[in-house]
């Protein structure tokens, strides 16, 4: 079955194009349009989208609230953040609000179609570009609980797409281990999601940025492991 997608963009120029781009693979199909937050999450209650293309600057409701509020209500609708204009406390909004996904709107056709499929398939696609503002703002106060070194090597891992399996193959151990060490990250972290962990692991500094950033300067093609 085709991805259904839902185009929340105010701009007409700009959601043509998103259109024109999806149109070009025969495994999305746009399920519908609107130029604003809050009928973005009427027609998200109303259609059950599987991705919500989501710009972040709309009228009557700005898309970092509609996210929110379609996140809440519609667990299993996936959003994309859009923007034109990318800073690092626009990237951490969406990803608080529950965003999966964070692109330019000048992504090429293929990234954008890449997003989405990721985020229909419960995999975390944010572009190079985001990650580059996520690396700017890491910060080294307020730490809570630091991370022990193979929790630290785990959550880097999961920054570079790799599922628990590959995880567990990699370092030796049992998937079941791997699953314990994600949890005890969630929890020292405070986050309920991969794409949180990662996120938050960078804004706090837990684990070497640099690191982090090699590995996601690579989701452009790998998206992240949900």
């Amino acid at each position: 079955m085709a991805v259904r997608v839902l185009i929340a963009e105010d701009q007409a120029v700009v959601r043509q194009g998103l259109r024109d781009f999806l149109s070009l693979d025969g495994d999305i199909a746009v399920a519908g349009e609107t130029t604003n937050g809050r009928e973005a999450v009427r027609l998200a209650r109303e259609l059950c989208p599987d991705v919500v293309l989501m710009d972040l600057v709309m009228p009557v409701m700005d898309g970092i609230e509609a996210t929110e509020q379609i996140r809440q209500e519609l667990p299993e609708v996936r959003v994309v953040a859009l923007t034109g204009a990318l800073d690092g406390s626009a990237v951490m909004a969406a990803v608080r609000a529950g965003a999966t996904g964070f692109l330019l709107k000048n992504a090429e056709a293929d990234e954008l179609r890449q997003a989405v499929k990721a985020a229909a398939a419960g995999r975390t696609y944010v572009s190079s570009a985001a990650v580059a503002r996520l690396v700017d703002q890491v910060t080294d106060v307020n730490r809570p609980e630091r991370l022990t070194g193979r929790e630290s090597e785990v959550l880097v891992m999961l920054a570079r797409g790799k599922a628990n399996k590959e995880i567990a193959r990699e370092l030796r151990i049992g998937q079941q281990t791997v699953k314990t060490y994600v949890s005890h990250i969630f929890d020292k972290l405070g986050v309920h999601s991969r794409t949180q962990a990662v996120t938050h692991a960078l804004q706090l500094g837990l684990v070497p940025s640099g690191e982090l950033a090699r590995g996601l300067a690579t989701t452009d093609e790998y998206p992240w492991s949900a």
